[in-house]
């Protein structure tokens, strides 16, 4: 948490937090009534439908919407909600957990989906992970429209295609085609939806003429020229990805995702651009965007990496009596504790040799030691004991 909030804040995201406990229905709004069997809800003392989050989203949306006229725009804000998924746990998925989010309200323009990523890229950067251990897979879904009626492939076959792109890496290759076949796909069709994995954005330029479609593939490529002066190596960690699908109803524009390289683990990080989504919930029509980073993956990567290290809590100063009263500790505590050390002492009467075996085993930077005698002029008395 102390790295996301570095760099959240490097960004100039300011933190913020709402209720745990929010009205049902700002979540089926958002996501329709199938979502009530993962939620934990319930009807409240007051007769009200109510749920613990199970996102943050949606909060966001209520929180930015109801005072949309008074906020400085854009919108840069991050938080660290705890929250409840009901669903059956298993590697990677638990049903509380705490997640980051962090979204950029209000402007339009790639610049704003750039500067997302490159922040989800730095906070890999912070935690010691390199373009080797993960990658970021960013997709479009009107880019992937435009090739799929670059290829012939009809509108009215689009929902079972984009289901088909969804689930091509967890489903068999053969099953994927008798589905899309079962769509009216030829052949040569079939195979431009089953290698959409490698097809990079040269290919799909080499195969889009209407004007839009070129210049939303413009955009895309100066997102990416973006990301790489935020990031340094920046391009290292990107790769365009068509069957990055992520929420069809949901998600208006460059979507992402990152995974470790090995395959090993679910997504650890994903978002994009929602600009419906406000308006959608009863606030104000402004574009919109963000990510989500959830503390469980992210910590079964660091520790298979080697990289998850224990913050101990360390005293900077250990405050020590040598026959002085536990008033004259604490004071000299206090007088410590306003020049803004962390400080600590026994709390009850001990010996000498007994504190300093505990000022280090908490680890403590310094000891300080307080007297029940004045020091001849000129004396100075140094505590012999080990460096912690």
């Amino acid at each position: 948490m102390a790295v996301w909030r570095d760099v959240a804040r490097r960004y100039a995201f300011l933190e913020y937090d709402g209720p745990p406990l929010e009205p049902l229905d700002l979540y089926t709004r958002k996501s329709g009534e199938e979502i009530v069997g993962q939620l934990y809800n319930f009807v409240d003392k007051g007769e009200r439908d109510v749920a613990l989050r199970p996102e943050m989203t949606p909060t966001l949306a209520r929180m930015v919407g109801a005072k949309a006229n008074a906020l400085r725009k854009p919108v840069r804000w991050f938080s660290m909600p705890q929250l409840f998924r009901y669903e059956r746990q298993q590697k990677g998925r638990l049903r509380e957990h705490y997640q980051l989010n962090v979204d950029l309200i209000g402007e339009a323009d790639v610049t704003a989906d750039a500067e997302l990523m490159a922040c989800a890229i730095d906070i890999m950067r912070a935690f010691g992970l390199t373009p080797d251990d993960v990658v970021a897979r960013i997709s479009d879904r009107r880019i992937l429209q435009a090739y799929l009626r670059a290829v012939g492939i009809d509108e009215s076959s689009f929902p079972v295609v984009f289901a088909v792109v969804d689930k091509l890496e967890r489903q068999p290759r053969d099953v994927s085609a008798d589905k899309l076949r079962a769509a009216s796909l030829d052949t040569a069709q079939i195979d431009a939806v089953l290698d959409l994995a490698t097809t990079t954005l040269e290919q799909v330029r080499a195969r889009v003429t209407a004007s839009d479609d070129v210049a939303l593939l413009d955009d895309f490529a100066r997102y990416m020229r973006y990301v790489s002066t935020l990031v340094p190596n920046g391009g290292a960690w990107l790769r365009f990805d068509l069957t990055i699908v992520r929420g069809l109803a949901y998600y208006t524009g460059i979507v992402f995702e990152l995974f470790d390289r090995s395959g090993e683990f679910r997504a650890i990080c994903g978002g994009g651009r929602y600009d419906n989504l406000l308006s959608s919930l009863g606030g104000a029509d402004l574009p919109a965007l963000g990510f989500g980073m959830g503390d469980v993956v992210l910590t079964e990567l660091l520790r298979a990496k080697g990289l998850l290290k224990t913050t101990p809590a360390v005293a900077d100063v250990w405050v020590l009596s040598d026959g002085a009263s536990i008033d004259a500790v604490m004071a000299s505590a206090a007088e410590l504790r306003a020049q803004g050390k962390s400080v600590e002492y026994a709390l009850r009467g001990q010996t000498f040799a007994k504190q300093q075996k505990a000022a280090r085993s908490a680890g403590a930077r310094e000891m300080v030691v307080v007297l029940d005698r004045a020091l001849p002029a000129g004396d100075v008395v140094i505590p012999v004991h080990e460096t912690p």
